[in-house]
């Protein structure tokens, strides 16, 4: 009888130690594939080009050479630095191999088409819809005029380059060329369908970062330090400007850096309309017809109206906003050359990712109640508590684009296990434990239990570990 409780014993103490086991598995957070360390000190070489420019750079236009020069400052030592430290070209997700020959000719003709093709149908868009033709974009475009012949001449060796070097080279670029061939065997629809709404997300989003990114570099450039040290309010109306430059600085150099031979190309776009819905909506135009027709929760005096006459609130309220800004920022920093809306490139896993999923979002809509302060509405109570619901809308908008992105990057067992660790040792995983719903959702809008078998994919792509990084505005 001794042996059998012995024996016993001994399974059940195995069990609790493969259980033990599994449950470090669960909540070991994959490795982080891009360094901040790196990314920081590109961006202080960025900020030493602005230092030059404010110095020296006056006779330079500062929307449109200003602009290239710091982001140039930023892009450039991230790409050289990762390439010796990372060999980001040796991510199982870049599906390349150097070692290998496989060069041809006629298939990188067949690309070449494919790839001219996709940048004409973002001409053709530019050109046909009247948003583009107004002079808020002329910046933007006179940048795009100026590169865009040099930037079709070097995509003809970078495709040849890389065709010997891909595992897989019949490529989606290699699919719409060949199906504008009309060589339909072997042909992917959905995979040509990705193709456009990757591009789709840069055409929308780069020309509007672009020239946000110019305004605050003109406000920073022209700005007069002195002003520092008269009042508080010329503190934050500069920090406010600066931290979001250095977010602006950092998307706009990812929308441009889509490129393969860096890790940094697009693996699967947001299939899905609720997920460009929620995503768009808060972006301009957008943002202009819905909050002025349905969401208007801002139109009530902001938070320095309250405490202008008491300088100490003042103070702490406003440095409050600044210290979620700077939070929302330092979100944009671990991605490198590797931001984007509504695409996967990759799962981010370090600076404030290490704690939540969304630390942007969160950051985000906590300071836009600080900012907006509905509830402090002086007319009525009633006018308070609506002008609060429709901040709430907002809130509930974001929260869905969380879910929708969530539920794109969980074909990805990378990402897959970076949630289930948030989920265990998150910075707000008791409210999982508290709401179930909140939990992640693994291939779902929302959690089903434990027991529920994720759905299939919406999108597929290749199935690698340490990619580049998330999905994340």
């Amino acid at each position: 009888m001794k042996k059998i409780k012995s024996k016993s014993a001994g399974a059940n103490g195995t069990e609790r130690r493969k259980s033990t086991s599994e449950s470090a598995v669960i909540q070991r957070c994959p490795d982080a594939p891009t360094s901040i360390w790196i990314n920081l000190f590109a961006l202080a070489v960025s900020l030493a080009a602005v230092y030059w420019l404010r110095a020296y750079g006056q006779d330079l236009e500062v929307k449109t050479q200003a602009l290239v020069i710091v982001a140039l400052a930023l892009a450039l030592p991230i790409i050289v630095l990762e390439w010796f430290f990372l060999k980001p070209y040796r991510n199982p997700s870049a599906g390349l191999d150097f070692g290998r020959r496989n060069h041809s000719l006629r298939r990188t003709a067949v690309k070449l088409l494919g790839f001219y093709f996709a940048v004409g149908s973002v001409a053709f868009v530019y050109w046909l819809f009247p948003e583009y033709h107004g002079s808020f974009y002329d910046n933007y475009f006179s940048v795009v005029r100026a590169v865009l012949p040099w930037w079709m001449l070097l995509a003809v060796p970078y495709f040849y380059l890389l065709d010997g070097a891909m595992h897989s080279p019949k490529d989606s670029y290699w699919q719409l060329g060949s199906w504008l061939l009309g060589k339909r065997r072997g042909v992917s629809g959905k995979a040509i369908g990705q193709l456009y709404l990757g591009w789709l997300v840069k055409l929308f989003f780069l020309p509007l970062m672009f020239v946000y990114m110019g305004n605050n570099l003109g406000t920073l450039l022209a700005f007069d330090f002195s002003r520092l040290l008269q009042s508080f309010k010329a503190v934050f109306d500069f920090t406010f400007n600066f931290l979001f430059y250095i977010d602006l600085l950092f998307v706009t150099v990812g929308y441009v850096c889509t490129l393969r031979l860096f890790d940094s190309h697009i693996r699967t776009a947001e299939p899905s309309f609720l997920g460009w819905g929620v995503a768009l909506i808060g972006y301009q135009p957008f943002w202009s017809l819905f909050s002025g027709t349905y969401l208007k929760y801002d139109d009530v005096p902001a938070w320095g109206y309250w405490f202008w006459n008491t300088p100490l609130a003042y103070g702490i309220w406003g440095s409050i906003i600044l210290l979620l800004i700077a939070v929302y920022v330092w979100a944009s920093i671990p991605f490198g050359i590797r931001f984007s809306n509504l695409t996967h490139r990759g799962i981010l896993t370090n600076g404030p990712y290490r704690y939540t999923k969304h630390p942007a979002y969160i950051s985000k809509n906590i300071s836009w109640w600080m900012i907006s302060m509905p509830f402090m509405v002086s007319a009525s109570v009633p006018e308070a508590l609506r002008h609060s619901l429709l901040l709430l809308m907002v809130n509930f908008i974001y929260f869905m684009r969380a879910r929708t992105e969530e539920r794109h990057l969980s074909w990805d067992p990378v990402y897959v296990a970076y949630a289930n660790y948030i989920g265990e040792r998150g910075l707000f995983a008791c409210l999982g434990r508290w709401f179930p719903i909140l939990r992640f959702g693994n291939g779902r809008l929302f959690y089903r239990g434990e027991g529920a078998p994720p759905p299939a994919p919406l999108v597929t792509g290749s199935v690698s570990s340490g990619i580049a990084a998330s999905a994340n505005p």
